[in-house]
């Protein structure tokens, strides 16, 4: 309980709109250029897959936004029922959503109407499947869609960010659901799909890059300038999921099917 009170103490007063401020100045800045090759090192990131050699990239924030070669990442399956992985991440957890409206994430409840700030939308996915995808510092952070259909409804919610590692779910008050988050509902010919995608601590920066209202499965979206979470939402019924034996993913593999 202590612990759980200097942890939250402790966020709150170094998330702050002034410290949000300096570490995103300070990640944009040529200051963090000396630091990107320790980050590759300490991250283990595979720079072979990197559009840009590494001595190009002149700040942090250049590095976390890079873009891939083509063929780094394969669509698995292009049908137009589809689902495939947003993004590079670790799946965090995916189950069923409560008849009340919530989701567990490593043994917490969130609510879904919070998460969405709408009640009359959260009650849309009641039954529906949900998987929570994380994204570590060293992930490739531009996210791309996960279905085929029409971007129908997209906005903003929250202000401060906390985080969403491990620490930050099991000691953190309820961030998937507080946090900054910039949610999206696509309408597919099945059903609706909402995808929700949570600020990372410090920086709430997530860059829309795709324009108009149609996508296809793989199509890029936005970028995360850090490390963050994104959480899908299936109506009741529409998402057929394949087993796996792993829960790391990458963009474009293949989870499932709209049924």
């Amino acid at each position: 309980m202590i612990r759980k009170y200097l942890y939250r103490s402790f966020i709150e007063l170094t998330n702050k709109r002034w410290t949000s401020f300096l570490l995103r100045r300070f990640v944009r800045s040529r200051m963090s250029y000396p630091l990107i090759k320790s980050f590759v090192k300490v991250f283990n990131i595979n720079m072979t897959e990197s559009e840009r050699p590494i001595h190009e990239f002149s700040t942090l924030h250049d590095l976390f936004v890079r873009t891939l070669h083509k063929d780094a990442r394969i669509i698995e399956n292009s049908d137009y029922n589809s689902v495939v992985s947003p993004v590079d991440a670790v799946i965090a957890e995916d189950g069923i959503v409560a008849d009340d409206v919530t989701l567990t994430v490593k043994g917490k409840q969130y609510s879904i109407e919070e998460m969405l700030g709408n009640k009359e939308k959260a009650k849309q996915y009641t039954g529906g499947h949900y998987i929570v995808f994380y994204l570590s510092p060293a992930h490739y952070h531009r996210i791309h869609s996960p279905v085929t259909g029409k971007v129908m409804n997209r906005w903003d919610l929250g202000r401060h960010s906390y985080p969403v590692n491990a620490i930050g779910l099991h000691l953190g008050k309820q961030p998937l659901a507080k946090n900054y988050r910039s949610i999206s509902e696509i309408q597919t010919e099945i059903g609706m799909v909402a995808m929700v995608k949570v600020g990372a601590m410090f920086v709430n920066t997530i860059e829309y890059t795709h324009q108009g209202s149609e996508v296809e499965a793989g199509d890029e979206l936005a970028y995360f300038a850090f490390g963050s979470t994104v959480i899908l939402l299936f109506e009741k019924g529409v998402f057929n999921k394949v087993p796996t034996n792993t829960l790391n993913v990458k963009m474009g593999e293949y989870l499932g099917t709209l049924r």
